[in-house]
């Protein structure tokens, strides 16, 4: 483990993995880097994996107070510590935060983003915006239950998978970044797509989503649509849909995807 110091003074901690061109995983909601791990030996082989602990999360600080800004700002000093340039990989609100990213300027070689969660029709945006609201009363009080309980709510999971999960062993590891839930709000603002900010971003894009028989119906629809509505306004953009077990980053899936995108993303810059 390594650490750098982002630009308000607070450090980063990050590892760094195989050898060749720079990838940095962008890590989603109540994930501290441990997901995005999973891929490292698929990418090592031919890339340098810089993956790092997004802020409030592991063994990153956590200067307050918060703002996206503070989070591009750190993700552009994960890519100086990563040779200046980098490829990204985002996944699930971790996509949004690199997007975001490489729309401020950040010096990324191409982007790709799994499940993106933006919100495209009005209910969904609703339902979104009041998650938020409740959510900052949940942190307000330091009920982190209660924001864990309603992140899961709004990623669609039954009160009985809830219920579940937080009689579980993996819900006590959760409770020390749940106010890192209030990031990850911040990263996709009023829930919908930030087309105008998007349509400035000029490095090639892969937008990836699921196949239906790999989810429920409404789950898959909902991030299908947020792909699309992103590659529609975003001129270098692909969509491409694989066929993962769910929401959760699957290294036998998405790595010989990342790897051809990032490789041909490369020869097309040379």
């Amino acid at each position: 483990m390594h650490t750098l110091t982002s630009r308000d003074g607070t450090k980063i901690a990050y590892t760094r993995d195989g050898s060749g061109p720079s990838v940095v995983p962008v890590g989603g909601g109540l994930d501290d880097g441990s997901e995005n791990a999973m891929l490292i030996p698929a990418l090592a082989d031919r890339f340098t994996v810089v993956n790092y602990a997004r802020r409030g999360r592991d063994g990153s600080g956590d200067t307050p107070p918060y703002s996206l800004a503070r989070e591009i700002e750190d993700l552009t000093a994960v890519i100086g510590s990563a040779g200046g340039s980098a490829h990204l990989f985002g996944a699930s609100s971790g996509g949004a935060l690199a997007l975001e990213a490489a729309a401020a300027g950040v010096s990324a070689l191409s982007i790709a983003v799994y499940d993106v969660p933006y919100s495209v029709t009005p209910n969904a945006v609703s339902a979104w915006q009041t998650y938020v609201a409740q959510l900052r009363d949940a942190l307000a009080e330091d009920d982190r239950d209660r924001a864990i309980e309603l992140f899961m709510g709004v990623a669609g999971l039954p009160q009985e998978a809830i219920a579940e999960a937080k009689s579980s062993p993996y819900w006590a590891p959760l409770l020390p970044i749940a106010h890192t839930l209030a990031y990850d709000a911040a990263c996709l603002n009023d829930g919908s797509p930030p087309r105008t900010r998007l349509s400035s971003i000029s490095q090639p894009v892969l937008l990836i989503t699921r196949a239906e028989q790999a989810a429920t119906m409404s789950d898959v629809a909902f991030f299908t649509a947020a792909a699309d509505a992103v590659a529609q306004v975003i001129e270098n953009a692909k969509r491409i849909i694989v066929p993962a077990p769910s929401h959760v980053v699957d290294p036998e899936t998405l790595a010989p995807v990342l790897t051809n995108f990032f490789g041909s993303a490369r020869r097309r810059s040379e």
